[in-house]
Formats: structure tokens, C-alpha cells, sequence
């Protein structure tokens, strides 16, 4: 067993080993370490913790230091380095006309050496672009053709599936994929569909390949010749999510129907002619499905609180919902003012007690007749209001030229003589 921690180096996904040299290291610690391009600067994932042997490549490189604040200036200035080198590589690639894409820009630790990654389709003479880069920077020059899945690995972004790129969070390396996993899964072979955002076939088809293998090993083939518990057929369809197959029966070849895997006896597997086939006499046994019961009006009134009291009446228990529900709408009215928001609560006012009413001896009593009742004056009540509009009216007919009484607008117009050759008159 050798003692090692996990490191992770910037923009990728993939752990490495490296010996501490007695150093205890604490997860999302930053370390340098020593590598075959010198020294790196990286992120402890996992602490100081034992593996076999057969799982470390020799020679097993040392941690040098964990990382100081120089360290960390020194790797910030290296961001910004990058930075810049990219804005400058891209002027010396169209001032060249190459025909490449750059993609990223790493500066090493030290600042001995930058490496540029590019994708182009074919072979690119980059040897100008080399010595233009290294009069600018005065460092070691290293440009990397790389592909398009190395690209959206660094790059990163979202799948179809709305979650970050597999490859950009915890591939360690690209497996490979082929279009008979798409086949395999019943999947469409619509390259939009089945492509990731780099244009090649998506690396997820490969997670349940091996389960869908399993399956098709215990599932007949298409167009097998089958027995079931409805008599014999061929297959036409094989569901291997469910391992649930369609059978065309012969006595009922225009409805097929699905059965499980353990209901089906295989008589031929795949294409073939039944000549010389036996049919068993037996037929395989159908397997019992629960399927849930469907529950009836009368089951649900059963559960109504009360329901075992006596005879229930369902017209009566229909009133009783129905009245429920206009309760629950009449309180969610007058909960809710003309604006839509509900109204705050407030306090009932306490109950006042009506007066009594005075009783008979405490009446006054009436006088005596003959005899005279000095009376109060009666004081008139005028509607000024009114009296302002009518004379206000009255004036506004009497402007507008009231004649007779009757409104300008109801005055009738004088006959006049139509004028015209027909009628005898003569034109003016």
C-alpha cells in the first residue's frame, strides 16, 4: 500500500496520484507538485489516504509545498497572462490566414512555457505563427492540435438534457461510442438527437448499454415464432425497458398483444419457416396481473365521515357537497375586497342590548278635550339645489332662442315649396 493524495489540475476531470512526503494535505487545498513539464500548480480533492500498489504509475512524483500567497499571486498572474496571449494569437492567425480555430491558452507555473489549443480540420504550417508568438512573449512556444470533444471539454456548456457536459465534469477520459448503442436502446437515428454540442455521438449512451445487453439476451428477437397463453405467433415487437414483447397472433393477426417475457415459449428465434416445428399441447401459463381496483361513487361515500351511522341517502349526500362547496365559495367572496386581495381580519363589535321599550305609565299623558295645544312652528325646508338648476335651465332656453315656450330644439321648421321644373316653379 502506498500513501497518496488526489490532485486535480485546472480545466480538467481527471485525478492524480502524487506522494506527499509526510505533508498532510486537506481536501480543496491548493499544492505544488512536481510533474515531467516542472512544476504545477493544482487542487488537493481527496486527503492522504492508501492505495495499492498496482494502481500507482511509477515513478510516483512529490508534493513540493503547499501553496503560499506567493504561489497564489503567481497563478493569478498566469490567468491574466492567458488572457492577453489569447487576444494576441488570434490577430497573429488572421494576419497569417491560417485556417485553425484557437481555443485555449495555458500558461505553465514557472512562465517558461505557453501552450495554445487549436482545432482545424486538416494539417495547419503554423511555423511563421510560432516565431511571430515567441519574438512577442519571449517564452517556450507549444501549439496543440486537439478535436472537436477535447474542445467542448474545455470549453464546457449544457447538453440537451439541461445539465453540464458529462466530459467537462467527471469523465476521466472519452469512451467510445457507436451508432449500434443507438440502435441497440430503439433510439432514433436522427443525428440531431443523438449528438452532444461537440457533433459527435452523445458519451451517455454508453452508461446503460450494458443493462439493454443484458436484457436482449433473455428477450426473443423480432419475428420470432412464439407460443403464448392465446395461442401461437410471431413477434413484432420487443419493449426491453419493460422485457415486455408484442405478439401477432395468427387467429388474430390485425390486434396484437403484449406479454411478459415468463409468458412466452420461443418455438424459432429470429426469421425462419415453422416447417418441421412441433407445437407443445401445453400451453405457457398467463401470470397474474394486479392491477388496481377502480374505485366506485359508492365506495368513495362510504369513507365520508359518518358513513356508518345509517342508510346513505345519495341524493342527500350530493346536497351536502353541493352546499359545502357554495359555503367555501361564499367565504372565499367576502374574504376578498374589490381589489382581489383578501381583507384583514378584524374583531366582531360586541352585541348591544336593545333598549326597553317605556312602559305604559311612563307615556305622557294625552290632554284633556277642549282643551288647546300651543303647537310649534313648522319651518319649511327649501332645496336651494334644485331652485339653482331650474333657473339655470331657464336661462340656457331663453339664450338659445326659446319661442312659445317650446325648447329651441323642439321648434318646428316652416314648410317651404320644393323648388324644381316638376313642381311648377322656377329656379333662382
Amino acid at each position: 500500500m502506498s500513501e497518496v493524495i488526489s490532485v486535480r489540475f485546472r480545466g480538467g476531470s481527471k485525478n492524480y496520484y502524487f506522494d506527499p512526503r509526510g505533508l498532510q494535505v486537506e481536501p480543496n487545498t491548493y499544492v505544488v507538485v512536481e510533474t515531467a513539464q516542472g512544476m504545477e500548480y493544482a487542487r488537493c480533492v481527496e486527503a492522504n489516504h492508501e492505495v495499492p500498489d498496482q494502481t500507482v504509475v511509477q515513478p510516483l512524483r512529490p508534493v513540493v509545498r503547499i501553496a503560499t500567497e506567493n504561489d497564489h499571486r503567481s497563478a493569478a498572474y498566469n490567468r491574466k497572462r492567458e488572457k492577453e496571449a489569447f487576444g494576441i494569437c488570434e490577430q497573429k492567425i488572421a494576419a497569417h490566414g491560417l485556417e485553425m480555430k484557437l481555443v485555449s491558452v495555458e500558461c505553465s507555473f514557472e512562465g517558461n512555457k505557453i501552450i495554445f489549443f487549436f482545432t482545424a480540420d486538416g494539417r495547419v504550417d503554423f511555423r511563421e505563427l510560432v516565431k511571430d508568438l515567441a519574438s512577442v512573449f519571449r517564452a517556450r512556444i507549444e501549439l496543440r492540435q486537439i478535436g472537436v470533444r477535447d474542445e467542448a471539454k474545455m470549453l464546457g456548456g449544457l447538453g440537451i438534457c439541461g445539465r453540464p457536459l458529462c466530459c467537462s465534469q467527471f469523465l476521466d477520459e472519452f469512451i467510445p461510442v457507436s451508432i449500434k448503442m443507438a440502435k441497440t436502446q430503439s433510439l432514433s437515428l436522427n443525428p440531431t438527437k443523438i449528438s452532444g454540442a461537440c457533433g459527435r455521438l452523445m458519451c451517455c449512451l454508453k452508461y446503460e448499454q450494458a443493462a439493454y445487453e443484458d436484457a436482449a439476451k433473455r428477450m426473443p428477437k423480432n419475428d420470432s415464432f412464439v407460443d403464448t397463453p392465446d395461442g401461437i405467433g410471431n413477434v413484432s415487437g420487443v419493449d426491453l425497458l419493460q422485457e415486455q414483447v408484442q405478439v401477432r397472433l395468427d387467429s388474430a393477426p390485425e390486434a396484437p398483444k403484449r406479454y411478459k417475457a415468463e409468458e412466452i415459449r420461443v418455438l424459432r428465434s429470429g426469421k425462419g419457416s415453422r416447417d418441421g416445428i412441433e407445437i407443445p399441447k401445453d400451453r405457457p401459463a398467463r401470470l397474474r396481473r394486479e392491477e388496481p381496483e377502480s374505485e366506485d361513487f359508492f365506495s368513495r361515500l362510504s369513507r365520508r365521515p359518518g358513513a356508518g351511522r345509517g342508510p346513505i341517502s345519495v341524493p342527500s349526500v350530493l346536497a351536502a357537497e353541493q352546499a359545502e362547496e357554495e359555503d367555501r365559495s361564499a367565504g372565499r367572496r367576502r374574504h376578498r375586497n374589490k381589489g382581489g386581495k383578501p381583507r384583514p381580519q378584524q374583531s366582531a363589535p360586541p352585541r348591544q342590548e336593545p333598549a326597553p321599550r317605556p312602559q305604559k305609565q311612563d307615556r305622557p299623558a294625552r290632554p284633556p278635550k277642549g282643551e288647546k295645544v300651543e303647537k310649534l312652528p313648522v319651518r319649511t325646508v327649501t332645496d336651494t339645489t334644485a331652485e339653482k338648476k331650474a333657473a339655470a335651465d331657464r336661462a340656457a332656453r331663453q339664450q338659445s332662442g326659446q319661442e312659445g315656450g317650446r325648447p329651441a330644439g323642439n321648434r318646428r321648421r316652416p314648410w317651404r315649396k320644393p323648388r324644381g321644373k316638376g313642381n311648377g316653379g322656377s329656379a333662382e
